[in-house]
């Protein structure tokens, strides 16, 4: 067994590094190979972007699966929320599987794909330029786009200290220099087919990952039902939370929205479906993107519903708060492994790894992409031509420059800014931000042909300033407590990131109804790739 302590460290941590050090070897050289066989792939901005929209689904919907679910969610999610609800947590992982991939797929999917292709646009804010007729809208979107995109991506190394620390003893800032150089190489060199191939790849260690853990620590507490009796009679704990809906369905059901239906709005998700092959492709994609789901997310949150078994260890190890008495939700996960098999705490370095490496590659490739493409490109363009070549080359700047910023932020907030609340809070808010402003946009722009350009600026301003407003009263230079609606919309970021998603949902058709003058007059253009014939088998269609 892998105990942490310091007697033990030395011997018992050796014994994991000897059988992760050449699985993680394995997994850097494919990583690597793939990247430089996909280099012939990524000459073109299509195919540097998009695989040249010849992206088959079992790519596409690993790729969707392993940029939705980052270490973030193993370590510090699943350890924050198993912790908070127990093992009712399993409905954020199966609202993740249902809301946000197969709703996801079926609603989204199909539309996307057709009219991003018939518009020619490579990215969200250029979809919104294009779909709504409107330079300035896209020039808001790259912004909202890189001001929450690059905190947001800084915070996925932040699953990996605890693991890596207790394993090798190898300092946070090494851990974080070997993921960015990593994802940097294979990224730069492969475009969007390298980190495609790669997800395959990364997906199929977190599935495998996933199921060793979760049966290895209900093995460790005796069986299923031993470990669930043991759960509703442990201190802190109780009947509560081996129940239906555990003690608080209303925060439950905040976190399961949030977490599922903000893909639908996040552009590195959504990016996915513009490259997907064909409707063959959608059909399979969305099944395999389900089931992926259900076995990665459900796991997760199923394993940190059993983490209060392990607070007597925690508080034995100095994880509670000296001063507060809460609990290090990042040491949770960690905790629930560390006596565990060498073998299974090898795997969960390659698993988090690869989690973290996969979700990091789509947002710095969505990053690059949007800025280059979407603002530096036609500011050049003004005064000469940009070709494809030099637009791939400075794409390949770009992902190595966000990598870096990302990177640098990561370190800085361990070492000298660990007492920052702003950064931690921006950290928090950027995924509420991007979902609440760009959500309804995207969604009414697929689906309906009245929706304006004056409720996009309302959606945008509505979103984004809902999660801006959260950001100040977290870091506290702002208070709305003894308001009562408004204390209970900013309680946190889960629940005005959902208001952030709900609210544009509302407003959008109802500014658009009061707006017709500012409908794009493109708009039937646009919506006519949606009445093209196509020729169809009789299994397909009935005719």
């Amino acid at each position: 067994m892998l105990k942490f302590s310091p007697v033990l460290a030395a011997v018992e941590t050796s014994a994991s590094a000897y059988i992760a050090i050449p699985l993680l070897v394995c997994f850097f050289a494919l990583i690597i190979g793939i990247g430089v066989y996909c280099r012939k792939q990524a000459t073109s901005v299509d195919g540097f972007v998009l695989g040249g929209r010849a992206v088959g689904p079992w790519l596409t919907a690993f790729s969707f699966g392993t940029s939705y679910f980052s270490a973030v969610i193993f370590v510090g999610y699943a350890g924050q929320f198993g912790w908070n609800f127990g093992l009712s947590s399993t409905w954020i992982g199966l609202g993740n599987a249902f809301i946000g991939s197969l709703l996801a797929w079926a609603v989204l999917g199909r539309r996307t794909r057709v009219m991003t292709q018939h518009l020619e646009s490579k990215t969200m804010p250029d979809f919104f330029e294009k779909r709504y007729d409107s330079k300035r809208i896209k020039v808001i979107a790259s912004l909202i786009v890189f001001i929450f995109l690059v905190p947001y991506t800084a915070s996925l190394y932040n699953g990996l200290s605890s693991l890596f620390n207790n394993v090798f003893s190898i300092p946070y800032p090494i851990v974080v220099l070997i993921m960015a150089v990593l994802t940097g190489i294979y990224v730069t060199f492969g475009g969007y087919m390298a980190t495609a191939i790669s997800d395959f790849v990364q997906g199929i260690i977190m599935l495998a990952g996933i199921i060793a853990v979760v049966v290895a620590v209900v093995n460790q507490n005796g069986g299923l039902m031993e470990a669930v009796n043991t759960l509703s009679v442990t201190e802190n704990a109780g009947p509560a939370f081996v129940s239906l809906l555990g003690p608080n369905p209303l925060a439950l059901f905040f976190v399961v929205m949030l977490t599922s239906l903000g893909t639908w709005g996040l552009p590195q998700m959504v990016g996915k479906f513009y490259s997907i092959k064909d409707e063959g492709s959608i059909k399979k994609g969305t099944i395999i993107s389900t089931v992926f789901a259900v076995i990665v997310a459900g796991g997760c949150y199923f394993l940190g519903g059993f983490g209060k078994l392990y607070q007597n260890q925690m508080a034995q190890e100095g994880y509670f708060n000296a001063d507060t008495g809460a609990v290090m939700f990042d040491k949770v996960v960690p905790t629930m492994l560390s006596e565990l098999a060498p073998f299974i705490v090898a795997l969960t370095i390659v698993l988090v790894l690869s989690a973290s490496m996969s979700t990091l590659s789509a947002l710095v490739l969505t990053s690059s992409s949007t800025l280059v493409l979407d603002v530096v490109n036609p500011f050049i363009q003004k005064k000469k031509a940009v070709s494809e070549k030099r637009s791939v080359f400075v794409m390949r700047l770009f992902v190595v420059f966000f990598i870096a910023v990302s990177a640098v932020i990561a370190i800085l907030k361990d070492t000298l800014w660990s007492d920052s609340v702003f950064i931690a809070q921006m950290m928090g808010v950027s995924w509420g931000a991007l979902a609440g402003a760009f959500l309804a946009p995207f969604l009414y722009g697929l689906y309906w042909k009245k929706t304006t350009r004056a409720s996009v600026y309302v959606s945008f301003a509505f979103g984004a300033g809902l999660e801006i407003i959260q950001l100040f009263i977290s870091v506290g230079w702002i208070s709305v407590k003894g308001i009562p609606v408004l204390d209970f919309v900013f309680t946190n970021s889960l629940y005005s990131g959902v208001f952030a998603m709900v609210g544009g949902l509302i407003l959008v058709p109802i500014i658009s109804l009061f707006t017709q003058r500012s409908r794009p007059l493109s708009v039937e253009n646009t919506f006519s790739c949606y009445d093209k014939t196509v020729i169809t088998d009789a299994k397909t269609s009935l005719g």
